[in-house]
């Protein structure tokens, strides 16, 4: 471990080892003379505002040494050169040499001062590399702002203050991981979110040891949750847009805000959640609630039409008259049941085959692979017409709401719907729907304490019918006057 003492030289050279800057070509050392005295800079190239950093170097080379009284030396030393001869953002002294290695691979500089003996100068001039604001691919909205989260933390945060310009919004820094050392903020409005619930997240935090956090929030995501593998539920509900993550401060929720990751987790988080949408708070109240309403029954449609028709098909005796129509006259050359599973495979490999498929390519290959698929397996009688029709419905409307692991979720539910409804059919039916209430019920998020299925366990009417009806005023004026009740219901 690099200690740093009262020689320079030593200090240096020691620096120089732990950074390796022989064998980094983008660790760079640069020694500057001032008067009769030296400095060494160290940074990380491309990390560092150039323009900056050029100005600042010449403005050092002006000075004829580093403090004003000769006899001055180490911490006293240090503290009079960031003083009077940096003018720069943010500039501190330390002598914490784990802090100097920390904040030189984060991007900062680190500068050794002849007479600094073991103090240094850390100089936050940092500027990361990251793509331009825009808005999120998978959470459009027809009105509104355009804008998104992007991969570097300050910018999102800025993103955030923008929105809420309150002393009581607060951004608590910590690290994770030991080599990446990662960057993440706890975000929460100071009165609005539970104190308990914030200081159970920010000792969680604190507590985990891990080596990497490269995955950004998935990463961070499977240390904060003991992953029960057999319950395909999401427990953390994400964004990438800055106004929805403002809304739910305000409505006292928390936020976790991971370096090099483009969206932000909401915690604590329901089922519920995530079948809300921006556009239903940027849209009028009747057209909110209408697409509201429609996107509900749609989705839980995608869980439950496929294993209802299946089941009728498997007993055609007790459909009435009027829902014949649904039954399929011919069974094709395979089973029903083989049938939908076949397609549920299918379509996610089309899936996969379009994530893969060069851009200019996708949008044809994977419109015209589906209908040639289908159309060919109708021919030859490996399905049949209704197969693909209620598959088709079903892929389709997955999209409905953005999660992609609600939606893998609901299809491994189905599953299960089906394969049970093959084996013991009205019973299997029953056994299935059961499991999945079970698991709702038992999914845990963070804390461990939070009811998944808020606000149906333990029920609150008022907020049950903001599920479905889309209320004139705004979730923050709602937040505000529902703040006493609402935290701890959510997290107690």
């Amino acid at each position: 471990m690099l200690v740093l003492g009262r020689d320079y030289r030593e200090n240096v050279r020691r620096m120089d080892e732990i950074l390796r800057v022989q064998e980094n070509f983008d660790v760079i050392k640069k020694v500057l003379y001032l008067g009769q005295e030296e400095i060494t800079l160290y940074y990380i190239d491309g990390f560092v505002d150039g323009g900056s950093m050029n100005k600042l170097m010449i403005y050092f080379l002006s000075l004829k040494g580093l403090g004003k009284p000769s006899a001055r030396g180490g911490e006293a030393a240090a503290r009079y050169f960031v003083e009077h001869h940096v003018p720069y953002v943010e500039a501190e002294v330390t002598n914490d040499t784990a802090l100097m290695l920390q904040m030189v691979l984060s991007g900062t500089t680190l500068l050794l001062g002849q007479t600094f003996e073991d103090y240094a100068l850390v100089i936050d001039s940092r500027t990361y590399p990251t793509r331009s604001v825009g808005e999120p691919e998978n959470d459009r909205v027809m009105m509104g702002s355009k804008d998104g989260f992007v991969e570097t933390l300050v910018f999102n945060t800025a993103l955030i203050r923008r929105r809420i310009r309150d002393p009581k919004l607060t951004m608590q820094y910590l690290t994770v991981g030991e080599s990446t050392k990662t960057d993440v903020v706890l975000c929460y409005m100071e009165g609005r979110a539970d104190a308990k619930y914030v200081a159970y997240l920010s000792k969680k935090l604190r507590q985990i040891r891990t080596d990497s956090v490269s995955l950004g929030h998935e990463s961070l995501a499977e240390l904060l949750i003991r992953r029960r593998w057999y319950n395909p539920f999401p427990k953390i509900r994400y964004t990438e847009r800055p106004d929805a993550a403002a809304a739910q401060l305000l409505e006292g929720s928390v936020l976790v805000i991971c370096d090099t990751s483009p969206e932000v987790m909401i915690l604590p988080s329901t089922i519920f959640d995530f079948l809300q949408e921006t556009n239903d708070f940027y849209l009028p109240p009747l057209t909110g609630t209408y697409i509201r309403l429609v996107r509900h029954l749609v989705f839980w449609a995608t869980l439950f039409l496929i294993p209802t028709w299946f089941l009728l098909v498997q007993n055609p005796g007790v459909v009435p008259p009027w829902l014949q129509f649904a039954l399929p006259e011919e069974h094709g050359k395979i089973s029903i049941f083989m049938q939908l599973i076949l397609v549920e495979l299918m379509v996610d490999g089309l899936r996969m085959a379009s994530m893969n498929t060069p851009d200019m390519l996708s949008n044809s290959l994977s419109v015209v692979g589906g209908l040639i698929l289908g159309d060919f397996a109708v021919d030859i009688g490996w399905l049949i017409p209704e197969v693909i029709v209620y598959m088709a419905f079903v892929a389709i409307a997955n999209f409905s709401q953005r999660s992609y692991e609600l939606g893998y979720a609901f299809k491994f539910m189905r599953i299960l719907l089906i394969v049970l409804v093959q084996l013991f059919n009205f019973v299997g039916f029953g056994i299935g729907v059961v499991v999945i209430i079970a698991l709702l019920v038992s999914n845990q998020t963070v804390n461990g304490t939070h009811s998944y299925l808020y606000p149906l366990i333990p029920f609150r009417f008022r907020a049950f019918l903001s599920l479905f009806v889309r209320l004139k005023k705004n979730r923050a004026a709602k937040a505000t006057e529902t703040a006493g009740t609402t935290k701890g219901e959510k997290n107690g």
